[in-house]
């Protein structure tokens, strides 16, 4: 049989109690712990039972609640909702649902977006509070209104500046800060505007919004012609061609949050297209020519895509500090090839996916004498493109490099081999 309920978590605002229900003073009233930050217990100096404070890590207060619990109610002040980006889902993962009650409160985001007069069921939500920004620009692209909880790290005006270095200036922001509070303040700016701005306090929410009426979310597959991407020259033929990618891509079968890597990337053009189909994942373009680095890094700029690491240096000696990948793609090997593929299907995830691109006979015999002996038969496509081009009033058909496309997938752990 449960224990009855002896925990309750108090979403609260920077009204403190007077913005509190009766049936959450009840259970402040009725606790005989009091967790929470020290702002949140700061509303409550009459409470006369133990305080148990949320700082240098959340897992020590947790023990302690746990412990409080067995013997006395506890109640738990929290920001807003505390299942909004808050404490709630840890509280219930340590401790169970069954022995957790929530008391919401609006948001900080419900605030926010009620103060600037927006109705916000067509926004997307960023947490970046505790949180890396890596990854924020390429999220961006799909969202036309973001709600983004902020942090001291990840100020507004910081924020401004990375969209600004990136050429995304098409948003107008809104800075709510204090919400609910006696020192409540909202500001709208231009990006411009925001990321000169040094007098924004730092319990704050910013709300981007595009300007104009002709943004259009981008395509659910990415398909940019290589044209759109700085490359080596004269070896223009070494950028990966879009129809490859998107075969290479899908048979990477690449998630939201997938961590990939992208050996021999020179453009960066597969590096940058993975990290869209992977929007809250991670690439690590690795790339060995200084100049192909160099070029690597503009097109991240122009595509305003953060979430690739370019790594410098050769395969796979460079691949050791890497974090274990879901997909690996290897572009180019610089003879290599049999060493990449035995580091990339040890690192690899169970049912993670290798594929390879070959142009030439040498190269496509290298990948597959690779992969065979160590027991996988791959999938193999070759793909044949031709292009219309014009001639005179005409279109004629004009072929390109053919190219042959392996793919692996690494056996699950358990498993046999391929």
């Amino acid at each position: 049989m449960n224990r009855p309920r002896s925990i309750t978590i108090v979403g609260i605002s920077d009204d403190g109690c007077a913005g509190l229900s009766s049936r959450a003073m009840g259970a402040i009233s009725a606790a005989r712990v009091l967790a929470g930050g020290e702002r949140h217990l700061a509303f409550f100096p009459q409470f006369e039972g133990e305080r148990i404070v949320f700082k240098d890590g959340l897992a020590r207060a947790l023990e302690r609640v746990a412990e409080a619990a067995n013997e006395n109610n506890v109640c738990i002040l929290a920001s807003g909702d505390p299942m909004f980006f808050g404490v709630g889902a840890a509280v219930i993962k340590r401790l169970g649902a069954e022995h957790v009650e929530i008391l919401p409160h609006p948001s900080s985001m419900q605030w926010a977006f009620a103060r600037a007069g927006m109705k916000w069921d067509d926004a997307a939500f960023i947490s970046l509070h505790g949180r890396s920004r890596e990854g924020f620009l390429t999220r961006l692209r799909a969202c036309a209104k973001v709600g983004v909880l902020t942090d001291p790290d990840n100020t507004p005006a910081r924020l401004a500046a990375l969209m600004l270095e990136h050429g995304q200036v098409g948003w107008r922001a809104w800075v709510c800060e204090n919400l609910a509070g006696p020192d409540e303040r909202v500001r709208t700016f231009s990006i411009a505007e925001l990321a000169g701005c040094a007098d924004i306090g730092p319990l704050n929410v910013l709300i981007l919004v595009r300007e104009g009426q002709a943004w259009t979310p981008p395509p659910a597959i990415p398909f940019i012609h290589e044209d759109d991407f700085a490359k080596r020259m004269p070896k223009k033929g070494l950028i990966t061609k879009r129809e490859v990618r998107l075969l290479s891509l899908a048979a990477m079968r690449i998630r939201c949050d997938s961590v990939v890597w992208d050996i021999g990337a020179g453009s960066g053009s597969v590096s940058i297209e993975a990290a869209m189909l992977a929007p809250r994942g991670r690439v690590y373009a690795v790339e060995v020519d200084p100049e192909g680095v160099e070029i690597c890094r503009e097109n991240l700029r122009a595509h305003a895509i953060d979430n690739v690491r370019v790594i410098a240096g050769r395969a796979p000696e460079v691949l050791a500090d890497l974090e274990t990948p879901d997909a690996v793609f290897v572009g180019g090997s610089k003879g290599s090839m049999d060493e990449i593929v035995e580091f990339a299907l040890e690192r690899l995830r169970p049912g993670g996916r290798l594929v390879a691109n070959a142009i030439t006979l040498e190269n496509s015999g290298e990948i597959y004498s690779a992969l065979r002996k160590r027991g996988i038969v791959p999938e193999v496509t070759l793909l044949q493109i031709s292009r219309a081009e014009p001639l005179a009033r005409y279109l004629r058909f004009e072929a390109l490099n053919p190219i042959q496309i392996f793919a692996a997938e690494k056996p699950p752990a358990g498993g046999g081999s391929l």
